[in-house]
């Protein structure tokens, strides 16, 4: 038996008088005290959270089990599938004597439940309802990532987003960011280039290659209309079995990994849109929908200093219009320490210290835990179970609760995949598949421009860098080539050196375009 009293003590910092979602049970001594419970009350939800730990540790079904809570107290959820593995929600899941035994260790009258699940894919060609947003509210900074341009390609890009929306060039898809900047490269264009800030034609070549290399990866599949609309997401089921509860949202993404950082710069722009779309809630007994982050060393991987200074902003002041963002990473070194700074929720399944870098994160992360008295910190780290974490969170009065080595529930739906034609007939069957499931190609920058010149296709359009069949998995889009030596530096790389100069552009980048605003990323704010 665990020492009841210690685990009593740990779980005193747990008690709640609202809502709260149920993690599991103190552990001390390797056992653990199914009258313990860990809970994380819901009205601090929308401070954020983390959710981190080697492979194999069980951070997929924590995901699972904090998106069913979530869903059954009416909140809804949205998850980033990028193995597959968690279509499961969407059945009951199966008993097992593990499941019955891990029920009783937690306290857990465990029923095997089935939840309301929703699921999108990014473009048009995967399994789930395709979605996809348009490049100009895509917007010049997260493209810029997507792209993997260095910052002086990020603020030129801004400004020809700038030019764009001044000449009233609807950029809807990627042939349309194409067709601009070639006409800007052109005989008939090449004044306005240089009327727009005296952008050197090379720079604007190395952004046209990069654009150009990610339709060869399949990118642009998922840029253009019909635009995925964020309020989609925020769904309460008004009727039926699962009347009531939070719709679950996934995003399937197996397809998506051989191009990690478009789908991870994909999630931050909905994250962005919901912030520059929802009104100001202030504090909330649970919150209008948790986002979970998965895979997020991927989001600030070689990211410019203005897109994390943008993540670290919006995630600080989005919980005020009632939203939650939980990271889901490996290391917790992997998340900024700006953007660590606002999550108050820390689930930390098992480290590992297998080489000097190892161990010097994990040294790292146990000093962001509050001191205990029970448990050594660092060494817990590394003894924890599968399926076990060490967890503290923000207290119903907004304190750091104990520090609890906790034994985590098991999810109640099924642990395993559904299968790609489960997925595919559930997304055909729903009612985003009549709005979002076929493509749509309207009059816009492209054909403008075509239609000036008389020509069907913008002139020089450059060959893209080789691409094999099959790519493997890549960390991050490599940093596009500087500027060609055979066209000196324009008036603007020059100006660039200056902090001032650049603080400059990048505003003048991302301000209003005739009657296009843009938010935080440089997004175009919806019109409603």
């Amino acid at each position: 038996m665990a020492d009841q009293g210690a685990a009593a003590e740990i779980a005193a910092g747990y008690a709640t008088e609202a809502g709260a979602l149920e993690l599991g049970t103190v552990v001390v001594d390797g056992a653990a005290d199914p009258a313990a419970r860990v809970r994380i009350p819901f009205a601090t939800l929308n401070r954020h959270g983390l959710v981190a730990g080697a492979t194999g540790t069980g951070k997929t079904k924590t995901l699972q089990n904090l998106a069913e809570q979530c869903s059954a107290a009416g909140v809804p959820v949205l998850l980033a599938d990028v193995k597959g593995d968690l279509s499961g929600l969407a059945r009951p899941g199966e008993a097992s004597d593990r499941v019955t035994q891990r029920a009783t260790e937690t306290g857990d009258d465990w029923t095997p439940t089935a939840f309301p699940v929703q699921f999108l894919s990014l473009g048009g060609e995967g399994i789930g309802v395709p979605v996809r947003a348009t490049i100009t509210a895509f917007g010049p900074i997260l493209l810029a990532k997507v792209l993997g341009l260095n910052e002086t390609q990020e603020s030129t890009l801004g400004l020809i987003f700038h030019w764009a929306d001044q000449q009233g060039l609807a950029l809807l898809d990627t042939k349309d960011l194409r067709s601009v900047i070639q006409h800007l490269l052109s005989d008939e264009g090449k004044a306005e280039l240089k009327g727009i800030g005296g952008v050197s034609a090379s720079t604007a070549g190395v952004i046209l290659r990069a654009l150009v290399n990610l339709e060869a990866r399949g990118g642009e599949q998922f840029f253009g209309e019909p635009e995925f609309d964020p309020a989609d997401l925020l769904v309460v089921e008004p009727d039926g079995r699962f009347r009531g509860m939070g719709r679950v949202t996934l995003l399937e993404l197996a397809d998506q990994q051989s191009d990690p950082t478009l789908f991870s710069t994909f999630l931050m722009w909905l994250l962005a849109e919901l912030f520059e779309d929802l009104p100001e809630a202030g504090d909330v007994e649970k919150p209008k929908l948790v986002f979970f982050f998965d895979e997020a060393h991927l989001l600030f991987s070689d990211a410019s200093k203005a897109f994390l200074d943008r993540i670290e902003q919006t995630v600080k002041l989005i919980r005020s219009k009632g939203v939650g963002v939980f990271f889901c990473t490996q290391q917790p070194t992997d998340v900024p320490n700006d953007v660590l700074s606002q999550l108050g929720a820390r689930v930390q399944h098992a480290l590992r210290a297998f080489t000097p870098d190892d161990q010097k994160a994990l040294t790292r992360t146990a000093r962001t835990y509050p001191k205990s008295r029970v448990y050594d910190i660092e060494e817990s780290l590394t003894s924890l179970g599968t399926g076990e974490a060490l967890v503290t969170v923000l207290s119903e009065r907004g304190a750091p609760t104990p520090v609890a080595w906790t034994r985590l529930r098991a999810p109640r739906s099924l642990m395993a995949a559904i299968g790609e034609p489960a997925v595919t007939e559930a997304a055909h069957a729903s009612p985003l598949w009549a709005a979002y499931g076929t493509a749509v190609d309207r009059e816009s920058a492209y054909e403008k421009l075509s239609a000036r010149t008389g020509a069907t296709s913008a002139p020089g359009t450059p060959p893209a860098e080789p691409v094999p069949p099959r790519q493997a998995p890549q960390q991050a889009p490599p940093q596009a080539p500087p500027p060609a030596e055979d066209e000196g530096p324009g008036f603007f790389e020059k100006a660039m050196a200056n902090p001032m100069v650049r603080s400059f552009f990048r505003s003048a980048a991302s301000a209003a375009g005739r009657e296009i605003s843009r938010g935080l990323f440089g997004t175009a704010r919806r019109r409603r």
